[in-house]
């Protein structure tokens, strides 16, 4: 089947990111602007939801419709209340600071996973590594940080399973001598993570940015970019990282995407909020569920 795309709201010009849905309106961030954006489908109606954002990046609602996010140049994970405030969740884990938080997914239990990336900051007075983190909640509401990757040079986009036994992780580092793969590792009973099966490997062409997950448990990814390889792209992996579809996109180099029911929408490096309508595939989202 093929997809068409078409741009649900003008193009900005800087990157966007982040696209999380909320059963009314698609959220996604303009991180040059530093801004969280919303479309609604209904209206066609492009909002800007909130400002003063610290760049941030991923975008995701937890079980209770909460919405989360990374603040990389606020080297914070946050939540976004309705009130207008912006809460700290972690901003250090072993007593150090994060650098660049990029992106998160969490567990029906209210963890936080996210990946941080040293090299998009100076780590002055921060942690001197790239790792997937937790954000564990406490009973006094504060959250406790852990390490869970000791081998990703360049985490990127993560997702759950599921059945949340599963993180899949985009090691994307664009170094030539590091690593572009699809990883899928398992999560252990207290969090921590297994040994990870590597799905793909995309060799000298860029990885994967951000990515969803199907009601059946494939894997929707943005892929690819105009340097090299098929181009911009999404790819839809079986659990066990077999290509089961390609779609082109008209944007170079696609970040990230969610599902409103059958609909896809997809942000990029261009600041696209694009749309492929009636995918024949739905989303499983934590909210709404």
């Amino acid at each position: 089947m093929n997809w068409n795309f078409e741009n649900a709201a003008p193009v900005i010009g800087s990157i966007t990111e982040g696209n999380a849905w909320n059963g009314e309106k698609i959220f996604y961030s303009n991180i040059a602007m530093n801004r969280i954006m919303t479309y609604d489908p209904k209206s066609n109606l492009v909002e800007v939801w909130r400002e003063n954002t610290e760049g941030t990046n991923g975008l995701n609602f937890d079980s209770e419709g909460q919405l989360f996010g990374c603040a990389g140049d606020g080297r914070r994970i946050v939540r976004f209340d309705d009130n207008g405030q912006t809460v700290t969740i972690a901003d250090r884990v072993d007593g150090r600071r994060i650098n660049s938080p990029n992106d998160l997914a969490i567990t029906p239990s209210g963890s936080i996973y996210f990946s941080d990336r040293v090299g998009d900051v100076s780590p002055e007075n921060g942690i001197d590594y790239s790792a997937i983190i937790s954000a564990e909640p406490q009973e006094d509401g504060s959250y406790k940080t852990v390490r869970r990757t000791f081998d990703t040079s360049m985490p990127n986009g993560l997702l759950f399973s599921t059945d949340y036994k599963i993180l899949y992780v985009a090691q994307s580092d664009y170094r030539a001598s590091e690593a572009r793969e699809l990883r899928a590792y398992e999560v252990n009973e207290d969090g921590s993570l297994g040994e990870y099966d590597l799905l793909h490997d995309f060799g000298p062409h860029r990885g994967i940015d951000g990515m969803t997950l199907s009601r059946e448990g494939n894997i929707v990814a943005c892929t690819g970019w105009e340097v090299s390889g098929p181009g911009g792209m999404i790819t839809v992996f079986d659990p066990k990282g077999r290509i089961i579809e390609t779609h082109p996109t008209p944007a170079q180099r696609p970040t990230n995407c969610t599902f409103a029911g059958e609909d896809l929408y997809i942000s990029s490096i261009e600041g696209h909020c694009l749309v492929a309508r009636n995918t024949g595939i739905t989303g499983h989202l934590l909210w709404p569920n």
